[in-house]
């Protein structure tokens, strides 16, 4: 039995058109009367016909058709966080318009697997600059000479950026609680590194992720001699681990946290009523985000709301401006200030 697949002009000739015509149906770039159509689908569906081959149009474009998205830990781990499935959407609608598909890469320095982010067969890169491995996965995507946009981070020059107002949006949050009245104030911060370390911060410079470093720079402003603590990651079991800590010395329990991320807040405040103690009566929790976190209720968490979505669909435009020979644009978006019941004056007594 033969297994050769059914082609364009195999299904012409059943539906008694020119090739061209049959293919017109298909793209539907031009229109066709009802009547060809129907022929040329009906013998499409007896020959099994479904379509062009993708991979003969990826080599007549000298593309494949795929846009690498890279992540610098487990998979399940990432989409844990609501941020990225925002972010995710976004991306896929902004590259919609080149009728590409996104491929999710693992960078993280030690999994071997294949596709791999030296080997995949893809026309362009997303980075993300809240991942520790940002500058070493550009590295690989720039020697190999495919266009990559950034998200969140600083790629050098060249190199288009979609930028969120971290230091800004962090600022307002601590000037909120300043205003409140807090003093003794202690951040809980996002990975700092490549090492995810759980640590007290002791020299800002350390930071080497920049969406780290610049929700840092903006709580700094307003609170300079704050203690920071840098959390392995963003979860709510991350921010538990953080709160633990944070709340551990009763002599030393701040009046207030600062948390890079909605999923620490949550943990942060689990962990201090863990402790004993009432959110916002004795100690307040900012978060970032402004995404929804099972099990937080009864408390609508203080917190900047970012626009997830739109960030990654201004990643997609760009990478599809690039693809298509236009200049891509970087795009800068603010975060909304929302305040909630978690935040309140520091006790007086």
């Amino acid at each position: 039995m033969s297994t050769r697949r059914a082609t364009i002009s195999d299904v012409a000739r059943a539906a008694g058109v020119s090739a061209s015509t049959a293919s017109v149906v298909f793209s539907g770039k031009t229109p066709t009367s009802e009547a060809t159509r129907a022929r040329v689908l009906a013998a499409a569906a007896e020959l099994g016909y479904t379509g062009p081959d993708p991979r003969a149009a990826s080599l007549r474009r000298g593309r494949s058709g795929i846009v690498g998205v890279v992540f610098d830990e487990h998979l399940g781990t990432a989409f844990l966080d609501p941020v990225t499935t925002h972010m995710m959407d976004g991306l896929a609608d902004g590259v919609s318009r080149l009728g590409a598909a996104l491929l999710l890469l693992r960078d993280d320095g030690e999994t071997v697997s294949e596709p791999s982010l030296h080997t995949a067969p893809i026309d362009a890169a997303v980075l993300i600059g809240c991942s520790p491995r940002m500058r070493d996965s550009l590295e690989i995507v720039r020697a190999r000479g495919i266009p990559v946009v950034v998200i969140e981070g600083d790629a050098g020059e060249g190199i288009p950026r979609v930028l969120l107002d971290n230091v800004e949006a962090q600022r307002e949050a601590a000037r909120h609680l300043a205003d409140l009245g807090h003093r003794d104030v202690v951040i809980a911060t996002l990975p700092t590194d490549a090492t995810r370390r759980r640590r007290w911060i002791a020299d800002d410079a350390e930071v080497r992720v920049d969406v780290t470093a610049d929700r840092l720079a903006g709580a700094r402003e307003i609170f300079p001699r704050a203690r920071a603590l840098a959390a392995a990651g963003s979860s709510i079991d991350e921010g538990m681990i953080a709160g633990r800590t944070i709340f551990a010395d009763p002599d030393r329990r701040p009046t207030a946290v600062i948390a890079q991320s909605d999923l620490l807040a949550a943990g942060v405040i689990r962990a201090a009523e863990e402790a004993g103690l009432r959110v916002p009566h004795d100690v307040s929790v900012t978060g970032f985000d402004g995404v929804v976190v099972d099990g937080l209720a009864p408390h609508v968490l203080t917190t900047l709301v970012q626009p997830a979505t739109a960030k990654g669909r201004a990643a997609g435009e760009a990478v599809a401006a690039m693809l298509q020979d236009e200049p891509p644009s970087g795009l800068d978006l603010a975060c909304t200030f929302r305040a909630g019941t978690t935040t309140a004056p520091p006790r007086t007594t």
